[in-house]
């Protein structure tokens, strides 16, 4: 009982802080066009790697933008990839982390954490989704899946930022 009164605490803290997150966040939206571009330099990136990926690029209120899925993928890329977007969207503004794979490893470190977190719909602690800032704010996210192994999605996800950050507010 001890460890369900912990994790219930938890979740409610943490619903809290992303509900502040979201009230004081950048009010700067990134222009579909943007959004697009950045996905489909996502999923080239990975192509000319031989790697057949899935890309979901998430706003802040963790939406889905884009998605796009390459010819080959597999069928679980595509909800991993947006699973991904979404848990950095969800944690890095209150946790100051800018890629999925330093949630997973802030999780790995705190198990009472893990397993609340665990209890939070679409949140996945796997590498592989990077946060999009403006002003120093997170306003969104690229999540990738179907590289092998999180560091090359996350690889991949910079390609995409790089391609559209010369354009975005500084």
């Amino acid at each position: 009982m001890n460890k369900q009164r912990k994790g219930l605490q938890v979740i409610s803290i943490l619903l809290l802080l992303q509900a502040n997150a979201h009230a004081a966040g950048n009010s700067y939206t990134l222009p579909l066009t943007l959004a697009v571009e950045a996905a489909s330099e996502t999923v080239r990136s990975c192509e000319a790697l031989g790697y057949n990926v899935s890309v979901a690029f998430v706003d802040m209120s963790g939406q889905p933008k884009v998605q796009l899925k390459s010819d080959k993928s597999t069928p679980h890329t595509f909800e991993t990839a947006y699973r991904k977007a979404y848990t950095i969207v969800t944690f890095g503004p209150n946790y100051h982390l800018e890629t999925s794979g330093q949630v997973a490893e802030l999780m790995s470190k705190n198990p009472a954490f893990y397993n609340a977190v665990l209890t939070i719909p679409n949140v996945t602690p796997l590498p592989g989704a990077l946060a999009i800032k403006v002003q120093g704010n997170i306003i969104g996210a690229i999540g990738v899946s179907g590289a092998p192994g999180g560091d090359k999605d996350e690889a991949c996800a910079q390609a995409g930022i790089d391609k559209i950050s010369s354009r975005l507010p500084e």
